[in-house]
């Protein structure tokens, strides 16, 4: 069957696409669960162990606290308490932490660190999955035993004000509750009005048992400028003051009542550097974490310092304290200090219901379980707490009592860390089936550069082979072994039979066809030759640059460190790239065509002389795509005097372009920390600067993009560029020339939406150019002109999400481009799979030069909200996605319109397709393959998983992208 090159690389993307959804789904497991208890019938709980006599102390302990209050800042990161921040802007917590009746922590989250799975955390006391980060967007029910559960179960009534999070985690358990959305950053005020509004009201109250508040402007304050910002002070103050309103009224209550009630306070997460959070950095995962109550007594003199543990710790504490059984799935330990004022015996009987609910879980998920170090400690601390239970009974009150109730304490401490620790470790389950079925579904695509428009598949010769039956029988028999000798069943097994058998017959067709067509290029001796017209054709130095730049950084993802640092593997292979163009164009210029090395093949015709040769009808497809070596002299020497010199300047030109970037913005890990030049245009001392700068970038952009738009898109994109300057001016970014300081600042809705009405009207003209081209067949002018608007339309987006210092990166993409087209690829006539390539590495390299990195904790949310007055998930989630790659989106539609423009065979557009499909399944497919390998790897979550989710966003961009290539390609046929 022959399929056009673009139509096989669409289908391959979309198999593509599928493979990786499966590979997610297998990949991102379901944590630990426990199946002792159902929803509607819990475990009694276990009684005190005893030994000869009987205890009678088999029911769950009475309530610690009369009432619960938790107060949850998001963001909080522990030197914003305990450092000198806290001791400047908090001063009544900080008399709490070092003088009051409090036990203070800093807790520790794991990744992700982000709302809803360390909600999750907080209240279950398990480790959310890493695919938490992506449900955050619209958190489920949340159907995992919790604290929240437990309470509503046992008759406590609860209140909640603040992030709605918590209303979609819990729908239906709070008597009382106002959520807000945690979105819309650009508000720091509003939200947290909203949830102090309540307090006075619910204070004087007594109808409640458990008070949560969670405040949501100090992360709104981080997105937007940063952990630095002067208003993380203010901000800290308002918290500060909002505690000590609480504490006082639950002080003054207990003397009425004269039960003690418990205040907490906590973070979900901290804050990076940058204001973001996300990753596993030591400023994003510890969180302070303080109980406060009149029950834990203080001696003076009494100095204590903040503990670390873990914030899974707080559901057992919460559960002890409030009477409540702990969380089934919990992996944390009791904060003994909360306990250890209560006497022996209590203190006991706590610790021992933790150390039954950790070794339950234990023995549901680890075969091996009683070889464990905890459990063998936690049966030995039973065996003690049993004697001493019996020489309680018989009132020996002896030293001998004492001495054994200490050895037990520390007994159970030591066993509820090292249970602790070893689920922690065991938290995941992978469905390894479902990952195995991804490795297959990856052979489909080609592994091979074509330079011709069309290829033959061979689909209907491999499902009558030999190889397509055993191939059909092997897979049936693996998935009835897998099916019938797992302990928990995958994915696929959770299918009918004949749709898993519709998925073996498409795996085994694929795989035959592939092998169908490897068998025919090694036959016919063609797979070494880029043009199979020219078997004797060789590669450039050019090629051989890009080979081995994409093989090595495909092999460099199997290290953690250059995952972490991946953009200096993108900047050495664009400075590589730019060397290597150097040494071709003075190659051309002084030694002229007479070179032997110079006669490299390249599978397209020059773009000057295609379009005429399309004319002639009698032409032969393989006379459209001669090597280079039997084609014109190349056009670099038809290139006027200042022409030439500024061809050999170029790459020049772009390796300073390049060196300036990195001086930008400090991305990565190791290097994160240090100072940039945008930490110093963004510091509120230098907003003159930076005012200036971004005036001239805008200035830039508009005389890069306007030489091929109409007249029209011409003024739209002059009114939206200082639209632009008038949104970062009008949010207090950036000054305005008639004012000294930006007094008047405001969320600048107005003027963002006035230039999202450019957009979409630049956006339209090109695409009613293009249709009209297209439907019409008109001049082939209205359609390069059509595909330039669109690409203009999203610069001008994209000038409109970018943080005023990040706009130099727009002007030098544009300038880049514009060098590469007027003095590299046309003087030299690279082919389309060069091309493709180039902008393929350039918009890696853009990524990166953004400060993005492979880092949750970099993408800029706020983005997502420019032009919004409130939360809607469809346009905040594609403005946020077009931010974070605007590098490559740009990039690449920067390639369609330079194929398009410089040639009308659909041949070029085709193959580009093709080839793009290609460089970014090769990362993909051995990501995969590597990532499955190191699913037991130390940083798998921090830094492996993350870095997986990027990769298959660009997945879901290179499927658009080869779709859109693929329908000119159709059209241009047609046509």
């Amino acid at each position: 069957m022959r399929l056009g090159s673009g139509t096989f690389a669409a289908c391959c993307v979309v198999i593509e696409v599928l493979g990786v959804a499966l590979f997610l789904r297998g990949f991102f497991p379901a944590p630990v669960r426990s199946s002792s208890r159902t929803e509607h019938q819990a475990e009694p709980p276990a009684p005190e162990p005893s030994t000869g006599a009987s205890s009678n102390w088999t029911k769950l302990p009475p309530p610690l606290f009369s009432k619960v209050v938790i107060m949850l800042i998001d963001a909080l990161r522990d030197d914003f308490v305990f450092g000198s921040k806290g001791v400047k802007f908090m001063p009544y917590t900080t008399y709490l932490v070092e003088k009051g009746a409090s036990h203070s922590f800093v807790a520790e989250a794991k990744p992700p660190t982000v709302t809803m799975p360390r909600v999750k955390a907080l209240m279950t006391g398990s480790l959310p999955g890493f695919i938490d980060v992506v449900r955050n967007l619209n958190s489920p029910a949340l159907l995992e035993d919790n604290v929240i559960t437990q309470a509503k179960a046992a008759g406590k009534r609860m209140i909640f004000y603040g992030d709605e999070t918590w209303v979609k985690l819990f729908p239906q358990h709070f008597v009382e509750y106002d959520g807000t959305t945690s979105f819309f950053v650009s508000d720091y005020t509003e939200v947290d009005d909203n949830v102090t509004r309540h307090l006075d009201k619910v204070l004087k109250r007594g109808d409640w048992d458990v008070l949560i508040l969670h405040y949501l402007g100090l992360d709104h304050i981080g997105h937007i400028s940063g952990p630095s910002s002067p208003l993380i002070g203010h901000k800290l103050s308002e918290m500060d003051n909002i505690l000590m309103k609480i504490h006082t009224s639950l002080l003054s209550e207990e003397r009425e009542n004269l039960s003690p009630n418990l205040l907490v306070l906590c973070g979900d997460h901290g804050m990076s550097e940058t204001g973001s959070h996300g990753a596993s950095s030591m400023e994003e995962v510890n969180t302070p974490l303080i109980l406060i109550s009149s029950a834990f007594e203080r001696k003076p003199g009494d100095i204590r310092h903040p503990k670390h543990v873990q914030q899974t710790d707080l559901a057992a504490t919460l559960a002890i304290g409030l009477g409540l059984p702990i969380p089934e799935n919990s992996v944390g330990s009791l904060l003994f200090p909360s306990i250890e004022g209560r006497p022996v015996r209590e203190q006991l009987r706590f610790l021992h219901l933790n150390a039954v609910q950790l070794s339950k879980l234990l023995q549901e998920n680890v075969p091996s379980y009683k070889k464990e170090p905890g459990f063998e400690q936690f049966k030995m601390a039973e065996r003690l707490h049993g004697n001493w239970i019996r020489l309680y009974l018989e009132e020996n009150t002896s030293e001998v009592l004492f001495n054994l109730g200490t050895k037990v304490r520390r007994q159970y401490l030591d066993a509820l860390r090292t249970l602790s620790l070893s689920l922690s470790r065991q938290v995941a389950q992978y469905d390894i089936y479902s990952m195995l079925v991804l490795t297959l579904l990856l052979l489909s695509i080609p592994q091979a550069l074509s330079s011709k428009a069309e290829l033959e598949v061979p689909l209907w010769s491999p499902v009558f082979s030999l190889l397509f039956y055993l191939m059909f029988l092997v897979l049936s028999a693996l998935h009835v072994i897998v099916c019938t000798s797992a302990e928990s069943s995958c994915y696929f097994c959770g299918l009918s039979w004949l749709m898993a058998g519709g998925v073996m017959v498409l795996i085994s067709a694929l795989l035959c066809a592939v092998v169908s067509a490897l068998a025919k290029m090694f036959a016919s001796g063609k797979l070494l030759s880029k043009n199979p017209a020219h078997p004797n054709s060789r590669w450039s130095e050019l090629d051989v640059v890009i080979l081995l730049g994409t093989t090595g950084h495909v092999l460099s993802l199997g290290a953690s460190s250059f995952i972490e640092e991946e953009h200096q593997t993108w900047y050495f292979l664009v400075n590589t790239l730019c060397l290597a163009l150097c040494h071709e164009i003075y190659r051309n210029c002084f030694l002229g065509d007479d070179c032997e090395p110079r006669r490299c093949s390249h599978g397209e015709r020059g773009f000057v002389n295609t379009a005429p040769a399309l004319q002639d009808g009698s032409i032969g497809h393989d006379e459209l795509e001669p090597h280079r070596a039997s084609k014109s002299p190349t056009s670099l020497n038809t290139l006027r005097g200042w022409e030439k010199w500024m061809a050999m300047a170029s790459p020049w030109v772009i390796l300073t372009c390049c060196r300036l970037l990195r001086s930008l913005n400090q991305t990565g890990v190791q290097w994160a920390h240090r100072p940039d030049l945008g930490h110093w245009l963004t510091s509120s001392d230098h907003k003159a600067e930076l005012s200036v700068l971004a005036a001239l970038s805008l200035i830039m952009i508009f005389a890069l993009v306007q030489r091929r738009c109409s007249l029209t898109s011409k003024v739209a994109m002059a009114l939206g560029l200082l639209g632009v300057y008038c949104y970062r001016a009008a949010i207090g970014n950036i000054l305005f020339p008639w004012q000294r300081d930006s007094k008047d600042i405001s969320k600048g809705l107005i003027e963002a939406r006035f230039v999202h009405v450019f957009v979409l009207g630049i956006l339209f003209t090109g695409t009613k150019d293009l249709l009209k081209s297209q439907v019409i067949a008109a001049d082939f002018t209205i359609k390069t002109v059509g595909l330039w608007e669109i690409y203009s339309g999203l610069v001008l987006l994209a000038a409109l999400l970018f943080r005023p210092h990040n706009l130099p990166v727009l002007v030098f993409s544009l300038l880049i481009q514009t060098i590469m087209t007027k003095f590299v690829w046309k003087p030299l006539r690279h082919d389309a799979a060069e091309i493709t390539v180039m902008h393929y590495w350039f918009g890696q390299a853009f990524f990166y030069f953004q400060g993005n990195s492979n880092n949750i904790a970099t993408v800029d949310i706020s983005a997502g909200f420019v032009g919004l007055d409130t939360y809607v998930e469809v346009p905040a989630v594609f403005l946020t996605a077009f931010a974070t790659f605007a590098g490559p989106v740009l990039w690449a539609s920067h390639l369609v319109s330079f194929l398009s423009s410089e040639t009308s065979s659909g041949s070029a557009l085709s193959h580009a397709c093709f080839c793009y499909a290609l460089i970014c399944s090769f990362p993909v497919s051995a990501y995969i393959i590597l990532v499955t390998s190191l699913r037991y790897h130390l940083f798998i979550w921090s830094v492996f998983s993350p870095k997986l989710l990027y990769e298959g966003m660009h997945i879901l961009i290179t499927a658009a992208i080869c779709v859109f290539f693929t329908a000119m390609d159709q059209t241009n046929t047609k046509s």
